[in-house]
């Protein structure tokens, strides 16, 4: 009697345990599933592109602003007045050519400082300072801080806009809509990024320029949003690299590019869509 009593409180437990495991593998399996998908959303790696963002830098110093100016202007005024007189007897000769083109530029010095009736000639002019201004006016005068290409507005020429930092932009077919993007290649597989911007600013812009990029390390990255997308996933990364022009000009492959132009941040803003805009804004300097 004790053995079949035991014998079947064994078999009992056992269809117990047995189906506790299957309700534990059935509540188990939406969560696995719920994991898998996750996973493969993580593995689902996007396409990397490489762009360059290819500065010119300023070649003139910049204008002075109108406070800038008056306190140069001051500062000019209170150090010639602590270095007045000058002893210029002790350095040039009485009578030279060089003691006359001094007193010269001295004039000069003084009306540009002081105003009017500092600098003014008192008395005859000596023959040593009529030979000193003859050969002053054929001296070279200034360039102008104004390029032709200012005038003409030609964003193709590297010496418009001198004061400024100019950026390179290419006009491309995207989808059948013209763009405006910076030089962008994509990466090949085992590719160092750095490697993946030169060969791309070399096959979209050609060889005919001499440039060094800054950093191996990008200085910005970009999602652009996939048309073709509903949801808005990501598919695409583009890494930005900074570099400089040091001479040349760019021959843009027609196979990639139909036109180029240098550009200042504000003209950039003008001419790029306004998602691409948010995107490389900050990665531009303001003037």
């Amino acid at each position: 009697m004790f053995s079949k009593t035991v014998l079947s409180s064994c078999k009992r437990t056992h269809k117990v345990c047995l189906l506790r495991g299957l309700a534990t593998e059935a509540s188990a399996a939406p969560e696995i599933v719920q994991v898998n998908a996750a996973l493969s959303k993580k593995t689902a790696r996007p396409n990397l592109h490489t762009g360059i963002i290819l500065n010119r830098s300023p070649i003139i110093t910049r204008t002075l602003t109108a406070f800038e100016k008056a306190y140069y202007a001051y500062q000019a005024r209170i150090h010639r007045a602590l270095h007045n007189p000058f002893p210029y007897d002790f350095y040039f000769k009485q009578g030279s050519p060089l003691e006359s083109r001094f007193n010269i530029e001295e004039r000069r010095r003084e009306r540009k400082a002081f105003g009017a009736p500092f600098g003014m000639q008192t008395g005859e002019t000596s023959e040593a300072e009529k030979l000193a201004e003859a050969t002053m006016r054929d001296e070279e005068e200034a360039m102008p801080r104004v390029h032709e290409a200012d005038i003409s507005s030609d964003f193709k020429n590297l010496h418009r806009r001198g004061q400024r930092n100019l950026y390179l932009l290419l006009k491309k077919q995207d989808n059948g809509t013209a763009v405006w993007k910076f030089p962008q290649g994509s990466v090949d597989r085992g590719e160092l990024l750095h490697h993946a911007a030169t060969r791309g600013l070399e096959v979209e812009c050609g060889n005919n320029m001499d440039t060094w990029i800054v950093s191996r390390n990008p200085i910005g990255v970009f999602h652009p949003l996939s048309p073709a997308s509903a949801s808005g996933a990501e598919k695409d990364v583009v890494f930005f690299y900074k570099a400089h022009i040091m001479a040349g000009q760019v021959r843009p492959n027609r196979t990639h590019a139909q036109d180029f132009a240098w550009l200042t941040k504000g003209e950039i803003k003008t001419r790029v869509d306004e998602d691409y805009w948010l995107g490389i804004k900050d990665m531009l300097s303001d003037f």
